[in-house]
């Protein structure tokens, strides 16, 4: 029996990616705070746009996939619902425009604060969500998720809540990006791991196929590593020690990264996939509490 509706949606949307939208949004609010910048409703259009174009992105990840037969009955990952046939691609290429326009609410908003910038960063992020996997020349194809999903997740995501908020950019809240674009990318890094056969059979070249698998093993734990005590450790000097708070992040990764460098099977990388998302929230939560003492 097909799942109900709401269900099937809510599995395209990938849930257990998404804190790769949410803990960005949670550090710059953070660091706006800290600077007695904080601003509620901006804030909370930054957290619903990142969402809403995230779910966008993954949406019409399902849809491309699907129609360039990269997910296939062989797929090790957790369901696609087009590939599945729990939705046709005319009705989930139908949502993803929904989901995309839907973004437009909460940006007009953030416009209407920020200006051109963040007009201009609203539409290479929806137009980079699309190009993912459609279009002639798909970034993710071409090994180069990592470079957007480092950026867009990352520096992008951090500074842009953080400028919504202060009007202003500052050195610090585009390097906590970084940290955050990270840990994105070490999602993305597990994920590609995972799908590298199938990945390789149909021409999907991400950095994983490229390379290799040693090579995504090492992208993972240098991605944990700078992100978890590289950069806290540099920007406690700016803000003080409480930023250190966030290196706790590292240790609870050592499960992850035993699975990453031990195992192959589909479904335990997907279950480590889901726990570097968490990570990801874990990482965010305390670099903002630090922050904040």
């Amino acid at each position: 029996m097909n799942p109900a509706p709401l269900k099937t949606w809510l599995l395209a949307a990938r849930p257990k990616t998404l804190t790769a939208g949410v803990a960005p949004v949670i550090m710059g609010g953070a660091m706006a705070a800290s600077d007695d910048a904080f601003h509620g409703v901006a804030f909370a259009c930054a957290l619903l746009g990142a969402l809403l174009i995230q779910i966008g992105t993954n949406y019409a990840n399902d849809y491309f996939d699907f129609v360039k037969g990269t997910d296939t009955e062989e797929r090790i990952g957790p369901t696609r619902a087009t590939q599945a046939g729990l939705v046709s691609p005319g009705t989930m290429l139908t949502a993803t425009v929904i989901v995309f326009a839907l973004a437009l609410a909460p940006g007009g908003y953030l416009i209407h604060r920020g200006g051109l910038p963040i007009l201009v960063i609203g539409l290479v992020s929806i137009a980079c969500g699309v190009l993912y996997t459609g279009g002639p020349f798909p970034l993710g194809y071409l090994g180069l998720g990592d470079v957007f999903v480092l950026m867009f997740f990352g520096p992008v995501a951090v500074a842009g809540t953080y400028y919504v908020q202060a009007l202003t950019v500052t050195p610090e809240a585009v390097l906590a990006g970084v940290a955050a674009g990270l840990w994105s990318t070490a999602i993305l890094t597990v994920n590609n791991l995972r799908d590298m056969e199938g990945d390789r059979k149909t021409g999907k070249r991400t950095l994983a196929v490229r390379f290799g698998r040693r090579f995504a093993r090492v992208e993972y734990l240098l991605c944990i590593l700078i992100a978890g005590i590289g950069i806290p450790v540099y920007l406690s000097v700016v803000d003080g020690w409480g930023v250190l708070l966030a290196m706790l992040s590292v240790p609870a990764s050592l499960p992850a990264l035993r699975t990453v460098f031990t195992r192959t099977g589909g479904e335990t990388l997907n279950n480590t996939l889901a726990a570097t998302g968490k990570l990801l929230l874990l990482y965010a939560v305390l670099f903002s509490v630090g922050w904040l003492l």
